[in-house]
């Protein structure tokens, strides 16, 4: 017999399957209602979404607050946003930046949260490995071409963005059709899923 949303959920936030690898220890962080019209999936929680367990509570979830141009409210209502990480833990610093995310979480729980998830009308793929998974072989050459053509992801119900972290400020100073173009269309393509 299939779980629910919230047995799922529940089985989520009590996970320590990769509890030996993860250096802050295992605090899944996760946000899901069945009547969630967007659906965000991000890398992996940073250090401060760890010690809060609020997922996008830093910098990086800002600056995408700016760019969806959602209040913090609507961003945290579970029945208008999903927020669906690659991996739900966080996963320890990299010489640059953070670890990836655990490869085991997507497989092991994506799958079953969003077979509750009927109402979602547009997934944000932010990062390298959420679009890596979603996407797959649909993937251009670079993360810079598969956002450039998020259009041609639309129709799936897809649209693949840059990471916000400030530690990408130099791709978005490089890539200024992000946020000059980009950001003003996503804004008219949230504002119309009437969140």
């Amino acid at each position: 017999m299939r779980k629910t949303l919230p047995q799922v959920l529940r089985n989520i936030r009590a996970c320590n399957h990769c509890a030996d690898a993860l250096p802050c220890g295992p605090r899944p962080v996760v946000q899901a209602h069945g009547s969630a019209r967007l659906r965000i999936v991000g890398q992996a929680p940073g250090r401060k979404v760890h010690e809060t367990g609020i997922p996008w509570n830093d910098p990086s979830g800002d600056r995408l607050r700016i760019w969806l141009g959602l209040t913090p409210g609507q961003f945290y209502d579970s029945r208008k946003v999903a927020i669906i990480p690659m991996g739900f833990c966080y996963p320890g610093k990299a010489a640059s930046g953070d670890n990836p995310p655990r490869p085991e979480c997507a497989p092991r729980w994506h799958d079953q949260i969003n077979a509750h998830l009927p109402d979602i009308a547009l997934t944000l793929l932010i990062g390298h490995h959420a679009q890596a998974y979603y996407l797959n072989d649909r993937r251009k050459a670079t993360l810079g071409d598969t956002v450039k053509a998020w259009k041609e992801y639309l129709p799936l119900g897809y649209l693949p963005l840059a990471h916000p972290s400030p530690r990408n400020q130099p791709w978005l100073v490089k890539n200024l059709w992000f946020e000059q173009k980009l950001v003003l269309d996503l804004r008219n393509v949230i504002r119309a899923l009437n969140l």
